[in-house]
C-alpha cells in the first residue's frame, strides 16, 4: 500500500477551533482521534508533507518498490485500548509476531536463539551454558514480574492517566526489592551479571538496557530501559503488515473519520496560550486549547515565540536530556546476508539479530561517543521481508539497522563529511558475523542524530523525545498538562515514555476532556 500524504486535505478554516494539535506524529493523531470522537472540533497541523513523525513510511531509493520506516521498526507497546477503541484492526491493522525473538552470534562461531516459548529458549541456553539456565529464566521472570505489577497490579495500569510518584512505586514493590532496584536505579550490567556467568549470554542480554539511550551498560538506571521495553500487554514485538508507519496512517484515518482535519505542509511558528497558533505563512488559527506533539524543547521555543514565558516549564525543559546516540541504516538488499553462525538456518532472519561485544566493550563504545568519537559497535537488525515481502520487489529484501554509539556532535569533522564513513563502520561491525553483508546492499539510507533532528523535527535526534532513564521517567517525565493555561503535551516526552504506544496521546485527550468538564 503506498504511503498516504495529507497535502490534499482541504485548507483549514480560519475560525476558532476547540483544539489545535501541533504535529501529526502517532501520539498527536491518537489525541486528535479521541478529542474528535468526543465531539470537539480538532485541527492537526503538520510541518512535513506526511503524517507519522518518526513512525511513517518512505520510499527513499530509486526503486520505489522498497518501502521503509526510517526510524521505527517494530510494534510491541501500542496500547490495547488504543487498538480497540480506535478500531485499528477493522481499518487494516495486521501484525506478524517476531519469533524467534532474538538471535545473537558470538565470536567463537556459536549463537544464542531466544523464542517466545520459554522451554525452547531454555534448551538453547543449555546448549551454550547448562549452568546458566536457571539464572537466565530467573532474569526473564524478573522483568515479567515488573510488567505484571506495573500494568496489572494494585495501581491498575500505571500507563493510564497521571504517573505514580516515587513513594507509590516503592509501596508497589515493597515486597520485591530486586524489582524496585530495576525500576529506580540498577544498571543492566549488574542485573545481567547477577543472573548469568557465561560471557556470551551476558553479551546477548545487556544491549536491551542501552537501546536508544546515551548511557553505557554499567551506568545506573539502564536496567529500566529493558524493563520499559518489556511492558507490552500483548506480548513480544511484531512487524506491522506494510510497515510500522501504517500505524500512523490508520490513526489518521480514525481521526478523520471522527471529524478531525489534518493539514500537512503548514508549519507552526508560535503558540499563544488560550488564543491559538501562528503559522509560517502569517496565518493565525484561533483555538481554546493547543496540544503539542512536538518535543518539549521545540514546544518551549514555540511558546517563547508567542510571548508565553513560564519559569517552571522553562526550567524543566532546560534540564531535559534529549541527545540520541543512534545511527540508523535502512537498506535495500539484493539478497539476505550469510551469517556464519547461522549455518544456513533461515529462521535467524525472523528474529531481531543482535550484533554485540562484551559489556565492557559496549561501555567503552559509550565512553568514546561521549567524547565525540563514533563507535557503532552494538547493532540490532530487522529483516521485515522475512515476514512481509510486500515492502520489497520480488526476491529482494529490506534490512534496518539500529546501531550505537555515535555522538550528535563529532569531535573531529562533521556529519556531512563523515556520514558514509560512520555508516561503513556500522556495516563493518555486522560483517564480523556476516562477511558478505556489504555485497548484499543495493542502496542505503543513513540517518545520524542530526539527520533525524532535521528530517523528523526531534531535538537531538532522540526518537523518544528524551532519555527514558529513571531520572526522566514516572513523575519526573512531563505530564500532559503544562503550567500554561490551555497548553498540553502528548508526545513521547510525556508519561509513560517513548516507543509507538499511542497511550500518551490518549492520556492527553483525557486530560483535555477532564479539564473542559471541570470548567463547565
Amino acid at each position: 500500500m503506498p504511503e498516504r500524504r495529507t497535502g490534499s486535505v482541504p485548507e483549514p478554516r480560519l475560525g476558532a477551533w476547540d483544539v489545535v494539535v501541533v504535529g501529526a506524529g502517532h501520539n498527536g493523531l491518537t489525541c486528535a482521534a479521541y478529542l474528535a470522537r468526543a465531539g470537539l472540533s480538532v485541527l492537526v497541523l503538520e510541518r512535513r508533507d506526511r503524517v507519522g513523525g518518526a513512525c511513517t513510511l518512505e520510499r527513499p531509493f530509486p526503486d520505489r518498490r522498497f518501502v521503509t520506516s526510517p526510524c521505527a521498526y517494530l510494534v510491541g507497546l501500542l496500547h490495547p485500548l488504543v487498538i480497540a477503541e480506535l478500531e485499528l484492526p477493522r481499518r487494516g491493522y495486521r501484525t506478524f509476531p517476531v519469533d524467534p525473538t532474538q538471535w545473537t552470534p558470538f565470536e567463537d562461531g556459536t549463537a544464542l536463539v531466544q523464542w517466545r516459548d520459554e522451554a525452547k529458549t531454555a534448551r538453547a541456553v543449555a546448549a551454550i551454558s547448562p549452568d546458566d539456565v536457571e539464572g537466565f529464566l530467573a532474569y526473564d521472570a524478573l522483568f515479567a514480574r515488573i510488567r505484571d505489577r506495573l500494568r496489572n497490579g494494585p495501581l491498575g495500569d500505571v500507563w493510564l492517566g497521571d504517573s505514580p510518584d516515587r513513594a507509590q512505586l516503592e509501596e508497589l514493590f515493597v515486597d520485591d526489592r530486586e524489582a524496585l532496584e530495576v525500576v529506580l536505579d540498577a544498571s543492566i550490567a549488574d542485573v545481567v551479571e547477577r543472573h548469568v556467568r557465561d560471557e556470551r549470554l551476558r553479551a546477548a542480554l545487556h544491549g536491551q538496557g542501552v537501546i536508544g539511550t546515551f548511557a553505557g551498560p554499567r551506568n545506573p538506571g539502564t536496567a529500566w530501559i529493558h524493563a520499559h521495553h518489556s511492558l507490552g500487554l500483548i506480548g513480544g514485538w511484531s512487524y506491522v503488515e506494510g510497515g510500522i508507519g501504517r500505524v500512523s496512517f490508520l490513526l489518521a484515518d480514525a481521526a478523520r473519520d471522527a471529524g478531525a482535519v489534518i493539514a500537512a505542509g503548514l508549519p507552526v511558528i508560535a503558540i499563544s496560550p488560550g488564543e491559538g497558533v501562528h503559522l509560517a505563512d502569517g496565518t493565525f488559527v484561533a483555538a481554546d486549547v493547543v496540544v503539542s506533539n512536538v518535543d518539549p524543547v521545540r514546544t518551549l521555543a514555540l511558546l517563547d515565540a508567542g510571548g508565553a514565558a513560564e519559569p517552571t516549564f522553562s526550567a524543566a525543559v532546560e534540564g531535559w536530556r534529549t541527545t540520541s546516540p543512534v545511527i540508523k541504516l535502512n537498506c535495500a538488499l539484493s539478497r539476505l546476508p550469510t551469517f556464519t553462525a547461522a549455518r544456513g538456518d533461515p529462521a535467524v532472519f525472523r528474529a531481531q539479530v543482535e550484533i554485540a561485544r562484551g559489556i565492557d566493550e559496549t561501555q567503552a563504545a559509550f565512553e568514546a561517543a561521549r567524547l565525540g568519537e563514533p563507535a557503532p559497535e552494538w547493532c540490532e537488525l530487522y529483516f521485515q521481508t522475512a515476514y512481509d515481502p510486500s515492502v520489497a520487489p520480488s526476491g529482494h529484501h529490506t534490512m534496518s539497522v539500529f546501531a550505537q554509539f555515535v555522538p550528535y556532535s563529532l569531535a573531529t569533522g562533521t556529519w556531512d563529511a563523515r556520514r558514509d564513513e560512520i555508516a561503513d563502520a556500522t556495516v563493518a561491525a555486522i560483517a564480523r558475523f556476516a562477511p558478505d553483508v556489504a555485497d548484499c546492499i543495493i542502496d542505503r539510507q543513513v540517518l545520524g542524530p542530526p539527520d533525524v533532528e532535521e528530517r523528523v523535527g526531534l531535538t537531538g535526534g532522540h526518537i523518544f523525545q528524551g532519555e527514558c532513564l529513571p531520572d526522566q521517567m514516572w513523575d519526573r517525565r512531563f505530564a500532559a498538562r503544562t503550567p500554561l493555561p490551555g497548553v498540553y503535551l502528548c508526545g513521547a516526552a510525556t508519561h509513560p515514555g517513548g516507543s509507538v504506544m499511542g497511550v500518551n496521546g490518549r492520556n492527553a485527550a483525557a486530560a483535555v476532556l477532564a479539564d473542559r468538564a471541570g470548567r463547565r
